[in-house]
């Protein structure tokens, strides 16, 4: 797998796994209500969906480990990068543009990258 995709794919990974730990963990706590712009009523109404949102952001994270570090499978890294694109690219669609510069644009880097071979 090429260096700077590696590098990138792992970058990521690791912004999905701090999603993860942000909507699982700290969804109703200071730093997350601060996060997500909520407030305290609605994190907690919101709190059991947001763990589930996290849990997905874990399995894309390690998808994208297992891709890069572990198999080092352009492929496999290849489809966990199109479907953090894709989730980015909706997520910015429906709730935040935000979404579009934080999630799909690094992914979205990390896939020219792999393509391009670097």
């Amino acid at each position: 797998m090429p260096p700077i995709a590696m590098l990138l794919s792992v970058l990521v990974a690791i912004l999905h796994l701090w999603f993860l730990v942000l909507e699982m963990a700290l969804w109703t706590k200071p730093l997350g209500l601060k996060t997500f712009r909520m407030s305290p009523e609605k994190a907690q109404t919101t709190r059991v969906l947001a763990a589930n949102q996290g849990l997905y952001n874990g399995f894309l994270a390690a998808g994208l480990l297992w891709g890069a570090l572990l198999l080092k499978d352009l492929r496999v890294a290849a489809f966990f990068l199109i479907c953090v694109v894709v989730a980015g690219a909706y997520g910015a669609a429906t709730v935040s543009r935000r979404i579009l510069w934080i999630q799909a644009a690094p992914a979205a880097l990390a896939l020219v990258c792999l393509v391009a071979n670097v």
